[in-house]
């Protein structure tokens, strides 16, 4: 008896162990990349960042152009794939329990999910960007949409799923409609889920370069114009990071900060809204 206690006793000391080791090394290279970060992107953060545009070499800017494609292409495409997400999760979790199509729909949900964003981009490329012959803002608003539809339907699938059905049967009982049962039951207890999949959706998507490279391209000018080339963070990071000119490499790091802490945020706002919504429930 002593033997197997101490045998025990030993093995859980050693998987403890190990992985307390691996969650050390795993946080030594967040912190180190965190820490680079903010020792290049702090000095560089100055106001000229949010009020100028991007410059040519040698000249002084900053990134307003930029924030504000990515804002509106961000925008774009979670207004275009979050009601798509939302209705499709809705339908696998409420309608489809029977049939071809959801086990079809969720086969479909699962590659999205592991795509690659440079074969969305690059579909979007093909699709859009051949057939009008230039690169636009609408197109990387379409490849961003496209990422955020997946993650809206397994999140709102998910947190359907997690409301009691003793609800659902109890708005049944009063002579309630399905479809009032799933508007104001089902959709309004997993509310907070929802929006927190939401939330992860457009953090995901806030710092995207491969897509964007394929449809939005770039664009050095202020442009508020969708159908034409736009700015945006990520691909203005991409350049200026590889370019050999100080001032270039200096806002790269400013953008890198800014989409760092922009999407760190999101995260910390939506776990924090969704521990509220289980609290609540």
């Amino acid at each position: 008896m002593f033997n197997l206690y101490t045998k025990r006793r030993l093995t859980n000391a050693i998987g403890l162990s190990i992985s307390v080791a691996a969650m050390a090394f795993g946080l030594f290279w967040l912190c180190w990349i965190l820490w680079t970060l903010l020792d290049h992107g702090l000095p560089a953060m100055t106001p000229a960042v949010f009020a100028k545009m991007t410059p040519p070499p040698g000249s002084s800017g900053g990134l307003l152009n930029a924030i504000y494609g990515s804002i509106a292409m961000t925008l774009g495409g979670t207004l275009i794939g979050t009601p798509i997400g939302i209705m499709a999760g809705t339908y696998l979790a409420e309608f489809g329990h029977r049939g071809w199509l959801s086990p079809i729909t969720r086969f479909i949900n699962d590659i999205l999910l592991s795509a690659p964003s440079i074969v969305i981009g690059l579909f979007i490329y093909e699709v859009y960007v051949v057939r009008l012959k230039h690169f636009s803002g609408w197109a990387g608003t379409l490849a961003l949409a496209i990422i955020v539809i997946p993650i809206v339907i397994r999140t709102t699938e998910n947190m359907l799923r997690l409301v009691p059905s003793s609800l659902r049967e109890a708005a049944a009982a009063l002579g309630a409609p399905q479809w009032k049962i799933i508007n104001f039951v089902t959709l309004r207890a997993a509310r907070a889920g929802i929006i927190t999949g939401v939330m992860l959706a457009i953090a995901r998507i806030s710092g995207e370069t491969a897509p964007l490279l394929f449809t939005a391209l770039n664009n050095q000018f202020w442009n508020k114009d969708m159908s034409q080339p736009m700015a945006n963070l990520p691909v203005v990071i991409f350049q200026f990071a590889m370019s050999p000119y100080e001032d270039w490499q200096k806002l790269a790091w400013a953008g890198a900060l800014l989409i760092t802490f922009s999407v760190l945020t999101l995260n910390i706002l939506a776990r924090t809204l969704f521990r509220q919504g289980n609290s609540t429930h």
